[in-house]
């Protein structure tokens, strides 16, 4: 896979966790679930964030960034709305498990050997890392749930 192509991959899957978590936030603000909204509004911030990192990479590659999830992202929020439907826990769960996905996402794109060295930087320094942190973040917060 073109190195381009693996990065614009990226880039939809971080899309379309930037629509679930919005989603899922709009969804707790409804609730005055401030306590929920207040842990997960970073790791909404680091999707966004991830979103323009990987534009940027694709864009200095010379391609073109997709502008949108596509399918994965009606997929994921149509499992998310039903996770909603079903409780905290349940929409937790979706998220944590749509981060693990993001996870094995990245470390498979590092398998890619047409990856450059700045997009193979910012995985290892910056993408990975805040993936291992959202993880443990919605594993904490499952915990709370449990107790």
């Amino acid at each position: 896979m073109h190195s381009i192509e693996t990065i614009d991959s990226l880039l939809i899957d971080e899309l379309a966790a930037t629509e679930t978590y919005s989603q899922v936030l709009k969804k707790l603000k409804e609730e005055v679930s401030l306590g929920e909204s207040e842990l997960l509004l970073p790791i909404y911030e680091a999707h966004k964030a991830a979103v323009s990192s990987l534009q940027t990479q694709i864009r200095e590659l010379g391609g073109t960034p997709a502008k949108d999830s596509g399918v994965w992202g009606s997929w994921a929020s149509l499992i998310q709305g039903g996770a909603n439907v079903f409780g905290k826990k349940a929409a937790l769960k979706v998220l944590q498990e749509g981060e693990k996905s993001g996870l094995g996402d990245y470390e498979k794109a590092l398998l890619d050997q047409k990856l450059g060295s700045n997009i193979r930087t910012l995985i290892l320094l910056k993408l990975l890392p805040a993936q291992h942190a959202h993880i443990d973040t919605l594993d904490q917060m499952m915990s709370s749930l449990a107790a």
